[in-house]
């Protein structure tokens, strides 16, 4: 694996932490730092942890995994990137919450939690790839952290007028991620 596979899955898991951030971003309207911060934040750190979380799982069980770690990051690569299709493919509705504040920590911290659920599947595809696992969480948190910033950008500033969906973009980075981990521990 190399430092340009990083950065793709870094983006195709990035893609969840875009659309709520744009969605965040439709329902504040006017740029707040704080908010954006506190959400960005969050997001990277997650994103960056749940690899992490991830990998230390997958490496207990490595020496049983190392004929067949390929299609395991296939799989999960191809499930986890089904799902971010199937769930780009419902209806956009932003649900802009009723609560004062809904960029506190309390409301911020689980959708932090499942915008990276994906990420933790992940982290097992980094196991035969110790080494860049420091690497790996870096530039998936930055990259998170970014794409939250940029979402909450477009959603302010183009509100409900946008409308593609990102998640559909990542589920398709993510399946072929997964296809050519596979092709190189095949056929190179």
């Amino acid at each position: 694996m190399d430092i340009i596979s990083i950065i793709i899955i870094g983006i195709g898991l990035a893609m969840d932490c875009f659309a709520v951030s744009i969605s965040k971003g439709i329902c504040l309207q006017k740029f707040n730092f704080a908010h954006t911060f506190r959400m960005a934040f969050l997001f990277g750190f997650f994103q960056a942890m749940m690899p992490l979380i991830g990998f230390l799982a997958g490496k207990t069980f490595i020496h049983e995994m190392n004929s067949y770690d390929h299609w395991i990051a296939f799989g999960l690569l191809g499930i986890i990137g089904a799902k971010m299709l199937i769930e780009g493919l419902k209806p956009i509705d932003p649900d802009c919450d009723i609560t004062p504040n809904p960029f506190t920590w309390k409301v911020l911290f689980p959708l932090a939690i499942a915008t990276s659920i994906d990420a933790l599947a992940t982290g097992i595809v980094f196991v035969p790839y110790p080494a860049l696992i420091w690497i790996a969480i870096s530039i998936i948190g930055g990259i998170s952290i970014i794409f939250s910033f940029i979402g909450m950008a477009i959603g302010i500033h183009f509100g409900k007028r946008f409308h593609f969906n990102v998640e559909i973009l990542g589920g398709f980075i993510l399946i072929g991620i997964g296809i050519k981990i596979l092709i190189e521990h095949l056929f190179i």
